[in-house]
């Protein structure tokens, strides 16, 4: 029997599928060659959704779950790391942490603790500075659903130790956030190096999630050059992370739980389908399975049992 695949899960929050055009989508506006020398030189827009290149494809998912109003990230993250349609079970969209009776739900079908489960080898590759270890002491209701399965699932979070041994990764890519909040121990890396770091990390688990959520903030900014340069450097990343990809053993998996960057004539989140990106090994195996966020996860949890 053939080996499953090793699983590398990029969650970029907020992040649809718009209009192709430059003067409202900075995916159109950016220099991307990472993501179009994926789908042979191609972005998904709102005229074509799914797009299946000789190396990866791009299928819509639906985010507005079937429920009226703006998809928000604590039912999205939700749905999209259990399976469970979080804005049908609570009546709304919800965010941007998860809502109080979603808890269980989360620490119950989340992602990591399914698979580990099932003797998966699981990991969440984002580093945490001490301040946020310090706020979760206190405003533990107050995280987002990514952290909150993690942490239900009984795994400790990575703090500056795993991040200065290069064991895990920074939220802003090169650590030069960390810098200016006084890690001098913590070098500064290329947005290449980030990526090639990511991969080696894939190298000793069967399932890795890393989660950026500058896209979002970027949407939410309204500003064009703020978005174009958060998506350059998101493509400088993913080229480093292609560098050494190994498509017969591995899969690459880019989601997000709904749109806002991909419009930034709208000061809110959108109701666009949200792109899944899938590059590898048995890659069909998701798309073909996958039409809204409830699907991803059930979705590779077969893959890797």
């Amino acid at each position: 029997m053939r080996r499953p695949p090793r699983v590398l899960m990029l969650f970029l929050d907020g992040v649809g599928i718009g209009r192709a055009d430059r003067e409202v989508n900075p995916f159109f506006a950016a220099t991307l060659p990472a993501f179009r020398g994926l789908l042979d030189g191609e972005l998904p827009h709102k005229s074509r959704r799914t797009i299946h290149s000789t190396r990866a494809s791009v299928i819509p998912l639906d985010a507005t779950l079937g429920i009226p109003g703006l998809p928000q990230s604590g039912t999205g993250q939700t749905t999209l790391f259990t399976g469970i349609n979080a804005a049908k079970l609570i009546g709304k969209h919800y965010g941007p942490y998860p809502y109080s009776s979603l808890r269980t739900v989360i620490k119950e079908h989340n992602i990591f603790r399914a698979l580990a489960g099932r003797g998966r080898t699981v990991f969440y590759a984002n580093a945490y500075p001490q301040r946020y270890f310090e706020h979760l002491s206190s405003h533990r209701t107050r995280i987002t659903a990514t952290v909150m399965a993690w942490l239900e699932s009984g795994f400790p979070l990575n703090g500056h130790a795993q991040l200065s041994e290069g064991s895990a990764i920074a939220a802003d890519i090169t650590n030069e956030h960390w810098v200016r909040l006084g890690f001098g121990h913590v070098p500064v890396i290329s947005t290449k190096r980030a990526g090639e770091r990511l991969l080696s990390i894939l190298g000793k688990y069967d399932f890795v999630l890393y989660d950026f959520f500058h896209t979002d903030h970027a949407g939410h900014s309204r500003s064009m050059e703020n978005a174009v340069g958060v998506l350059q450097t998101l493509d400088a990343f993913l080229g480093g992370i292609l560098e050494a990809f190994d498509p017969d053993k591995n899969l690459l998996i880019i989601t997000s739980d709904h749109g806002n960057i991909e419009d930034l004539s709208k000061k809110t989140h959108t109701r666009n389908p949200v792109p899944l990106i899938a590059l590898g090994s048995q890659r069909a195996f998701i798309t073909t399975r996958s039409k809204n966020l409830t699907h991803v996860t059930p979705a590779i949890i077969d893959l890797l049992s």
